[in-house]
């Protein structure tokens, strides 16, 4: 009872502390916070490193020094949801890309099909493949960012490697300035080819209820298709690497095939009328732990299939499958947590659409020899395969010959509610809207990627600190591999999650040349 007020009084306090890169071990409120070592039963990783937006791990040891709990605590408030209440609906679109600047295609398209479901309007065919071409290109933006500067270093530096090394400029050391080059280069492409579409780079404002804001001409195709090339053959160079550098190391083989980070669960994602995974439309379907069809849904049904549970210690709510039921934070078939993102969409899909991408999928399960994949590490080879399907995707309609045409608007309905979705690099993203008869927005409901893989982050996060942390043996890397179990999802808190007052609650903790507590600053 006390760990659980504990959690609660510094969600409540909205507290996230600012740690030197070494992250510190702290004792209980009001006893001085010692560096790692000491035998102190409560750990705290503060901020946690490596993700969008700003979270903790709090872990509990027993008397053994043996893991008792741990926690993934997200201590910020989401506001988008209210103060885009009573603005013209069709404004949404261009609001909901601020809530992060590294999945606002994501935020933009759920909307813009959530307010074409308000307005009762079917795209023009040319529009559906503009939006989706331009997302692929976001894909290849965003998944590059991730398997180089996010993950990257757990492998390619190593996973307890000195953390001034744990970064992207670590990777580049390891792998050579040139490689590093192809990285930039390529993301750049991707965010040109978000550009010409999208009005800006970052935060896009093409999508329209029932269509597209403007048509590309023959140029900017002709450009777009150069860098799409380009992308599919740095996206193939891409699995290259990690077939050299991990698949071919087998103590990171152990790691990601062992039993630390593994859990058996449901598995959420978006397929195409093949059955193939596709990331801007198509059916929502759901696979049990087995591997068996449990659900096949339009999104529009969603509320009939997903719940949210709430718990005292996050701001961040649990989804989980109403036909199965919240059962607490465990897997199993009996458990309703599902997971969603890359090595979800592979384990509910039947394949891959391009054949590049088909031939890494293929790979994938030939290597663990079954399907689905429950070991969560899993996640970032899944990640590649889908950098080499997002490139296909977008070379494939940039070299369709409606994709500069003009008919790009359709016509618009009586305003109401609609629903919307896509798949988002970090997993399904459901957008909801009700607006009245004037067009302005009632209501919203937003159910983000990382909500639905917070019940898998918390079991991840408690596994893998049990499995690492025995009799007292506490160190850095020790607690980096704690934080892989996370990272592996790609969360974006800054999703899920936002303070209202438009500034984060800080603690700076200042210490002696002792380790002891010397000063303690809040804003």
């Amino acid at each position: 009872m006390e760990r659980l007020k504990s959690l609660f009084r510094k969600k409540e306090e909205l507290e996230v502390e600012v740690a030197e890169k070494k992250p510190t071990v702290a004792v209980a409120e009001k006893k001085p916070e010692v560096p790692i070592g000491e035998r102190n039963k409560e750990i705290t990783i503060s901020p946690i490193t490596r993700l969008e937006g700003h979270g903790k791990i709090c872990i509990f040891l027993n008397d053994e020094g043996n893991v008792e709990d741990a926690y993934f605590q997200t201590v910020e408030l989401r506001g988008f949801e209210r103060f885009c209440v009573g603005r013209p609906v069709e404004e949404v679109p261009r609001i909901v890309p601020r809530i992060c600047g590294v999945c606002p295609w994501a935020h933009h398209l759920a909307s813009t099909k959530a307010v074409d479901a308000v307005f009762n309007a079917e795209p023009p065919e040319a529009a559906k493949k503009l939006r989706e071409m331009a997302y692929a290109a976001h894909y290849v933006h965003s998944h590059i960012a991730h398997f180089y500067a996010l993950a990257g270093p757990d492998f390619v530096v190593g996973p307890t490697a000195a953390p001034a090394e744990r970064n992207i400029v670590g990777v580049i050391g390891k792998v050579g300035l040139e490689l590093g080059v192809e990285v930039i280069k390529h993301r750049s492409y991707a965010q040109r080819i978000q550009e010409i579409v999208g009005g800006k780079a970052t935060h896009p404002v093409c999508g329209l209820p029932g269509g597209m804001s403007k048509a590309i001409t023959e140029e900017e195709r002709a450009e777009i298709e150069e860098k799409a090339k380009s992308n599919v053959d740095f996206a193939k160079k891409s699995l290259e690497i990690l077939s050299d550098v991990v698949l071919k190391n087998k103590d990171y083989v152990d790691i990601i095939a062992g039993d630390t980070y593994y859990h058996e669960t449901y598995y959420m994602g978006t397929v195409d009328k093949n059955d193939k995974v596709n990331f801007y439309d198509g059916m929502i379907k759901v696979v049990d732990p087995n591997g068996k069809e449990y659900a096949k849904f339009d999104v529009k049904d969603y509320l009939e299939y997903i719940g949210e549970a709430v718990l005292p210690w996050t701001y961040l709510k649990f989804p989980h499958l109403k036909g199965v039921g919240w059962k607490g934070l465990i897997d199993g078939p009996e458990s309703g947590i599902y997971r969603v993102a890359p090595l979800a969409r592979l384990n509910v899909a039947s394949g891959m659409a391009t054949d590049a991408a088909q031939a890494a999928y293929k790979q994938m399960y030939d290597f663990f020899g079954k399907k689905p994949v429950h070991n969560t590490l899993a996640f970032h080879w899944a990640r590649v395969i889908e950098l080499i399907y997002a490139a296909e995707r977008c070379l494939e309609l940039i070299q369709d010959p409606e994709i500069t045409s003009k008919d790009i608007r359709g016509e618009l309905g009586e305003p109401g509610e609609g629903v919307g979705s896509v798949e988002a690099p970090r997993g399904t993203l459901i957008h909801h809207y009700w607006a009245d008869k004037d067009g302005i927005a009632k209501k919203l409901n937003i159910i983000v990627a990382t909500g639905h893989n917070h019940g898998g982050m918390c079991m991840s996060v408690k596994k893998a600190a049990q499995s690492l942390i025995k009799n007292w043996q506490v160190n850095d890397g020790l607690l980096n591999m704690v934080e892989m179990a996370f990272r592996a999802y790609d969360p974006c808190l800054a999703c899920a999650t936002h303070t209202l007052p438009g500034e984060m609650p800080l603690e700076v903790s200042i210490y002696d040349e002792k380790g002891a507590i010397y000063q303690r600053l809040k804003r």
